[in-house]
């Protein structure tokens, strides 16, 4: 880096770091603001810290090499971490979440499985279930953060010690800001993180626009020697040798993509998971906001595939070395070797600052998140139930510190993002993801069946990560359906081998939620009348109808910019075409059936 790019990134820790100063007193006052910002946030602003929240730098490396080794049809693998997330969100899972008036995923639980012996157990499962998710997830970022920042900075040491230390130093600074502001200053740092993110997506995407010429574009085939462009997932790919080690277990690819696509959409109907989305959802206004932040969700992602499409295609023209420092081939590393070769001082140094931003953003929304599980549904009910906010507070600053060691610990065992992922989205996803669904839509349902489910299929994932880490890596098209039917299978004996929730709870979960599915039994008893059970914003019909427009909507806005950086102009037409229709139906069967503004509370 330039000294100009370092200035740069240099001022905009301090911004950071200042932000977190600022609101501290605030934060500190009470665990509604720390977690939650006090019900203030506008929902526009939650809506980008949540979508910046996934803009993180390990995952768009991940995104460049998708593109880079298997071209369009890399999409398909995006399907496991439910990248269709905000047709489900805004179309109706987003307002559940937020008639629920909790402050964390887990203290869901209390309302729907009751405040017995059952309900607690379920919280505790998904509460411990939630920080295991969260530590994995920084571990990735560990892992991610270390490989693109050792590319810019030099320090003499062995290639894997840089990578190391260029990792602490980051997660060090970021850890002081997330432990300082809580939520709200995580959201005011990611909308202005958001900007910058726009502005180096836009600069990338130009720039790679530009430089690709038609005979590079003629050249471009991916490894497994089908069309680039094509989205059309293949059955088996056929030069797997050509493929970075570990991408070869991809050689089965039409199995993966069930997997992926199962997975993604189980996860979806699941709604929002362990992860920071619960808690954007929760820290809204009202129900119809929270519809909002769904809707705007995926927004600020569009810029995001026209970037990582963009690297990747400038990474195959200019015939980037993706050899690492250690003699090995390494597909990940390609994104921050293209950014250092084509951007130049000042315009690099934003460009940075950007993606350090994507990647601090989704750090502290994750250790944020994973902090108020540890205090709020083990610490406090467990340990300390009659605790005051001010020693909440302390705990949550060593839940926070607690987070970052335990993910560092698995950042420093992983040899790459891939694994880590996987074994994230695939194997631990898979223990938790038929409960998650079953919650929602099955009143039968107890607390002793989701605790069941989780914790079989929690023990059956552990063991896949300690394979993973010392290279032993089963198929995911065989541990994922695995897992799923273990889970199943005890949630079901656990549920139906204990006795049902009670009917108070129940009622009073559906009267304020109003969830669709198998509720006949509780829906006859809960007083609601026939227009408020049959109006627009509560069917299932329109919600399904809702969930195909947005999915239409959400995809043909993320593959069109993608293909306009390739030049394939034709097909950019068409998909923007396809979103744009998608968008103008859904004014008339979502926008107009949202629920109505409430009035904030004295309180907030």
């Amino acid at each position: 880096m330039s000294t100009l790019d370092a200035a740069i990134i240099l001022l905009f820790f301090v911004a950071l770091i200042g932000v977190g100063v600022w609101q501290q007193r605030r934060a500190s006052k009470s665990l509604d603001n720390y977690f939650l910002g006090g019900h203030r946030i506008h929902w526009l602003a939650l809506a980008m810290s949540g979508s910046v929240s996934t803009f993180d730098i390990s995952g768009t490396m991940w995104m460049v090499t998708l593109i880079y080794l298997f071209g369009m049809k890399s999409v398909w693998n995006h399907w496991m971490w439910g990248f269709m997330m905000a047709a489900f969100f805004m179309s109706y899972m987003g307002k559940w979440v937020r008639r629920s008036r909790v402050m964390t995923g887990a203290e869901w639980m209390i309302t729907r499985f009751g405040d017995q012996a059952d309900g607690r157990a379920a919280r505790y499962a998904y509460a411990l279930m939630a920080v295991i998710t969260l530590v994995g997830l920084t571990g990735y970022g560990f892992e991610g953060i270390g490989k693109f920042s050792a590319e810019y900075v030099k320090t003499g040491l062995d290639p894997e010690d840089n990578i190391r230390l260029c990792a602490f130093v980051v997660f060090g600074i970021t850890t002081i800001y997330t432990l300082l502001g809580g939520l709200e200053a995580v959201v005011i740092t990611n909308v202005l993180q958001t900007c910058i993110l726009v502005v180096a997506s836009i600069v990338i995407a130009a720039i790679a626009y530009f430089e690709l010429t038609p005979e590079i574009l003629a050249a471009l085939t991916p490894v497994d020697g089908d069309s680039f462009t094509s989205l059309w997932p293949k059955w088996q790919l056929d030069n797997i040798e050509a493929l970075p080690s570990g991408y070869q277990g991809y050689h089965m690819f039409g199995l993966l993509v069930v997997a992926w696509v199962a997975k993604g959409f189980l996860l979806n109907l699941g709604g929002p998971g362990q992860m920071f989305d619960f808690q954007m959802f929760l820290s809204t206004r009202d129900p119809r906001d929270a519809a909002k932040v769904g809707a705007a969700w995926s927004a600020f992602l569009v810029v995001r595939w026209a970037m990582v499409m963009g690297i990747a295609l400038l990474a195959i023209g200019a015939g980037i070395e993706i050899v690492d420092g250690q003699g090995t081939v390494d597909a990940e590393i390609v994104m921050p070797r293209v950014l250092a070769k084509y951007l130049g001082p000042g315009v690099l140094g934003l460009v940075l600052a950007g993606l350090l931003a994507a990647f601090m953003s989704t750090f502290a929304a994750t250790v944020n998140s994973g902090a108020s599980y540890l205090v709020r549904d083990l610490w406090q009910p467990i340990f300390r139930p009659h605790a005051d906010e001010k020693h909440l507070v302390r705990a949550s600053y060593v839940a926070t510190i607690s987070i970052v060691v335990a993910g560092t610990l698995i950042g420093l065992y992983a040899s790459s993002i891939r694994q880590v992922w996987d074994w994230i989205m695939m194997a631990l996803g898979a223990a938790f993801v038929i409960p998650n669904v079953f919650r929602w839509y099955w009143w039968r349902f107890n607390g002793t069946g989701y605790a069941a489910g989780t914790l079989v299929g929690l023990a059956g994932a552990m063991p896949l990560l300690f394979m993973s880490l010392k290279g032993v890596e089963p198929p995911i098209y065989i541990t994922f359906p695995a897992l799923c039917g273990i889970s199943l299978i005890a949630s079901i004996l656990g549920t139906y081998l204990s006795r049902p929730t009670d009917e108070t709870t129940l009622v009073n979960f559906y009267r304020n939620v109003r969830p669709f599915g198998w509720w006949g039994p509780i829906r006859s008893r809960s007083g609601l009348t026939a227009d408020e059970l049959q109006s627009p914003g509560e069917s299932a019909t329109y919600a399904a109808l809702n969930v195909g427009l947005a999915c239409l909507a959400i995809f043909g806005a993320y593959v069109a910019p993608m293909y306009l950086v390739g030049h394939w102009h034709w097909r950019a037409l068409c998909w923007a075409a396809v979103s744009v229709v998608a968008i103008i139906f859904l004014k008339f069967t979502w926008y107009e059936h949202l629920p109505k503004s409430e009035e904030l509370s004295s309180e907030n």
